[in-house]
């Protein structure tokens, strides 16, 4: 369809003056920069990023002030920005070959990122103590249990592990249910990002799309204190797949 091609390629070339901006503003000013402008700086690029996109976000809910850890459910390489549009002081905790991502990667870095290697048990443990210490020093870290993305339709089993920074450090934990819908789909079929999808492929899909809207919502947190991260991870991924109106079979680790 042409008009979908024209769009996509108008948008994609806006976004990459967008990613060279970013790069060039992370450059010259996060070095030194105040946690409130580097904050800032987040907040816009990643809003802006998804406007650009064509993509409108549908945030709901509050987040509570202190340290916590936001747990979210994984759907789009989109879902980080998504978050940092609403809650730019997150910290998240991704796959490290995301690193690699040209010009993505180096911003995502420069975020605050914490990297880790998923099939690396010993740089898990490295991981968590990490995301403790962070949370102990009153940041927010942000992860998503199911390690990789589903096609939002169902939940993935989710991981205890890294629940296990707020168990240590005593934050409570702070779970997000993200939907990306569109026109005629509830679920959007231009958002999904799974099994051969290049982040070119969904970059180029997302951005032919008309209509894409993220719904960003902040559920009651959930105390992590005295309860083990097994019982944590059950009663997050229950707290998402209601807000998400999932079916149990759908839910079901």
């Amino acid at each position: 369809m042409p008009g979908r091609h024209v769009r996509a390629t108008w948008r994609l070339a806006r976004v990459t003056v967008h990613v060279l901006r970013g790069v060039w503003i992370a450059w010259r000013e996060f070095d030194g920069a105040s946690e409130a402008h580097r904050c800032a700086r987040i907040q816009w690029w990643s809003a802006r990023l998804l406007m650009l996109l064509g993509i409108t976000v549908r945030p709901s809910g509050r987040f509570q002030s202190g340290p916590q850890l936001l747990a979210a459910n994984h759907v789009s390489w989109l879902d980080i920005m998504a978050v940092h549009s609403v809650c730019p002081q997150a910290r998240f905790v991704s796959k490290s070959d995301v690193k690699a991502w040209p010009l993505l990667g180096w911003l995502i870095t420069q975020a605050g990122t914490l990297f880790i290697e998923r099939e690396n048990k010993r740089d898990a443990l490295r991981v968590v103590h990490q995301a403790a210490e962070a949370l102990r020093q009153g940041d927010t870290v942000a992860f998503f249990p199911e390690g990789t993305t589903s096609d939002g339709r169902h939940l993935l089993p989710f991981h205890a592990n890294l629940l296990q920074a707020a168990v240590s450090s005593g934050a409570p934990v702070q779970p997000i249910a993200l939907r990306f819908s569109e026109p005629g789909h509830d679920i959007s079929p231009s958002a999904i990002y799974i099994g051969d999808t290049t982040l070119l492929d969904s970059l180029w899909t997302i951005a032919g799309a008309r209509g894409i809207e993220v719904h960003v919502s902040v559920l009651a947190p959930v105390a992590s204190e005295g309860l083990d991260r097994r019982v944590l991870v059950q009663a997050v991924r229950g707290r998402i797949a209601d807000a998400l109106g999932l079916s149990a079979d759908s839910a079901t680790p």
